[in-house]
């Protein structure tokens, strides 16, 4: 393998090089200078001496010949290579006082465009012109748009259209038999949706926006529109037609307040709706509400409160995508749509104990949707049933001409497929039975007490590990072992924080992140401010190591159709970084006998009696109907979708 980086002899035969030249030029003698200092600090076989030649030739050329120093414009404060010296230490790297000295024009001259860039004042709308593309090499994406393929029309019998909970907790599939039977209609829907959305948000905190006058608008559409069996313009109804349905508050829609869950949004408006707006509004569907999500899409924290779980609201209810989860498990919009950057559909999902789909990236576009890190964002289905997510999917799916990430891949579930011809694997390592870490040498009585606890709540939970195993064995499909890449992940993430801050760069440059709510060390203001310290270099190679994971995971999912994990270890970070999709499908109630919850603020609290488990579904790139299918099966075998929190 070779270099095309010099060593050190390379750089003596520079310089010996330019020393037989004559005359010598005020930039040779510059270059000879450099490489001279360089070398004598061993820095010769890096990159760093041409990177710091081409920041410092300005500065360096004696006075006669320079077209003149950098001029700070900036006001800041001057930079100093004592500032340099900090700087560098922050990013892992030393350098000389000569080379300090010798960047300070360069420094002031990136300041200078720094701060010129920013006066640009760049809406979070604005993309960069560097798209995230998963895509591996040499694959072909299968495009053909196909008709979903669903199972078997429910049965309404059991749905006795008097009784407010069997209409609230219907399946989409469900309620859209009750309204094309006429037995129901899509205003008395909405209106039932509305109360109970109106009843317990006092206790559960997921409304930011109702859409009341916009939903029942809608509902009389497409109540007239089901007596006449066809869309006004001769269209067949579709499946979501008069269903009622909640948006994160992070997807615009005109008319009404996007208040992206942060302080200082109370009151943002657009003039336009989400394109994945446009196409449930074309679908059919009925918006009634923009639900809460965590501020600026973190957590379930919000300038209202903090959203909680219906099963248990001395909890939060976790991830941004907080009001979807929380309005879905509670029965108050027939689904809901929510967004994943890493978790936010998962978490909410897991723990309201509701069905999610976060599709591939780039099978759904983005536009018109808060951007938090535009090469990992992915809007994505809550619903009670995974037949459910998939119709929300297939509605939404596909190019819009706009977000230049969506790939023109199909999403063709098929809920008839022959479930055994898949070739299935599971991440053993997240299936393992959990053993008691060793205690810490300087452990305190109250950090072993939270160490066993949490051992004891990993050791209950694991029973239901064991039995989703043993219940998908008996339902004949061969399960096989495997792992993800013991790849660094997690070392790849601060992309998103550096992306997040570039996307809420003003917050910080004009000091408005102190108006959110949360400023823990683990909130977005401190997040934003510490990401300013992640440099473009490293940035760049983060991306060049994310090429590698993609690689990795490619090859470690290539002989599965599915894969099945428990939702632990490091399959969030990997998967979010390089673009599966997952279906996360509740699996289980913990009983009476379950630990006690976690102790903490609302929020960081989790587990106890009486709340939910799940099981999540990955599948290679848009392959997201492969995994719908497994996961629809093993709803079927297991029915635990069908359990929902009895509420006061």
């Amino acid at each position: 393998m070779t270099s095309d980086f010099q060593d050190s002899s390379d750089v003596h035969d520079a310089q010996v090089s330019l020393d037989s030249q004559a005359p010598q030029s005020p930039l040779d003698a510059t270059r000879r200078h450099f490489l001279a200092v360089s070398a004598a600090a061993g820095l010769g076989g890096t990159m760093l001496p041409g990177v710091l030649l081409a920041l410092a030739m300005q500065g360096a050329l004696p006075a006669e010949a320079q077209r003149g120093p950098a001029v700070d414009t900036t006001g800041f404060p001057p930079i100093t290579p004592e500032m340099i010296e900090q700087a560098a230490a922050l990013t892992g790297l030393k350098f000389t006082e000569e080379q300090r000295k010798v960047m300070l024009s360069g420094l002031i001259g990136q300041r200078n465009s720094v701060v010129e860039v920013r006066k640009m004042h760049l809406p979070n709308s604005v993309a960069p012109c560097l798209v995230f593309d998963p895509v591996p090499p040499g694959a072909k994406l299968a495009t053909e748009r196909k008709p979903i393929k669903l199972g078997p029309p429910p049965s309404i019998a059991q749905v006795a259209v008097s009784n407010e909970d069997q209409v609230a907790f219907a399946t989409v599939r469900q309620l859209g038999e009750l309204l094309r039977a006429r037995k129901l209609t899509s205003v008395e829907l909405t209106k039932l949706y509305l109360a109970r959305l109106k009843r317990y948000d006092p206790t559960l905190f997921f409304v930011i926006t109702l859409t009341e006058e916009r939903g029942l608008r809608q509902a009389a559409a497409a109540d007239r529109e089901l007596t006449a069996g066809k869309r006004l313009g001769g269209e067949k109804l579709g499946p979501l037609h008069g269903i009622p349905w909640g948006a994160k508050d992070l997807l615009a829609v005109a008319g009404y307040r996007t208040t992206w869950g942060a302080g200082g949004f109370e009151q943002q408006t657009f003039d336009y709706d989400a394109e994945v707006v446009k196409r449930l509004d074309a679908a059919g569907a009925v918006l009634i509400a923009k639900l809460s999500m965590g501020a600026l899409a973190q957590n379930d924290g919000w300038f209202g409160g903090r959203t909680r779980n219906p099963w248990n609201p001395k909890q939060g209810s976790s991830g941004s995508s907080a009001g979807s989860g929380s309005a879905v498990s509670a029965g108050c919009v027939g689904f809901a749509i929510g967004t994943e950057t890493q978790g936010s559909i998962a978490a909410p999902s897991t723990r309201c104990g509701v069905t999610g789909l976060r599709p591939s990236f780039g099978l759904v576009p983005r536009t018109g949707a808060m951007a938090l890190s535009w090469s990992m964002d992915k809007i994505g289905a809550i619903a009670r049933s995974v037949e459910d997510c998939a119709l929300v999917v297939d509605a939404i799916y596909g190019p819009d001409g706009h977000d230049l990430s969506v790939q023109p891949a199909a999403f063709n579930p098929d809920f008839t497929v022959d479930i055994h011809k898949l070739k299935v694997g599971y991440i053993k390592s997240s299936f393992d039975e959990p053993t008691l870490p060793p205690a810490a040498a300087d452990e305190t009585e109250q950090r072993a007490t939270q160490r066993k606890l949490q051992f004891e709540r990993q050791l209950y939970d694991y029973r239901f590990a064991k039995d989703a195993l043993t219940a998908l064995r008996g339902m004949g499909l061969e399960l096989i072992p495997t792992e993800l890449p013991q790849f660094p992940f997690n070392a790849v993430t601060p992309m998103l924080q550096a992306e997040a801050a570039a996307a809420f760069d003003e917050l910080t440059t004009g000091g408005r992140d102190a108006l959110l709510t949360g400023q823990t060390p683990g909130d977005w203001p401190n997040q934003f401010r510490t990401a300013r310290m992640y440099s473009a270099v490293d940035y760049i190679n983060a991306s060049r190591a994310r090429t590698l994971a993609l690689a990795q995971m490619t090859e470690t999912f290539a002989p599965f159709d599915v894969v099945i994990t428990t939702g632990q270890g490091s399959q969030s970070a990997a998967t979010n970084l390089c673009g599966q999709p997952a279906v996360i499908v509740p699996n289980g109630l913990r009983g009476p006998d379950a630990p006690p919850m976690s102790e903490g603020p609302i929020g960081s609290n989790s587990g106890g009696p009486n709340t939910p488990v799940s099981l999540t579904f990955l599948a290679p790139l848009y392959k997201d109907a492969a995994a719908c299918a497994l996961a629809h099966a093993y709803q079927q075998k297991t029915g635990f979708h069908l359990l929902h929190p009895k509420l006061g």
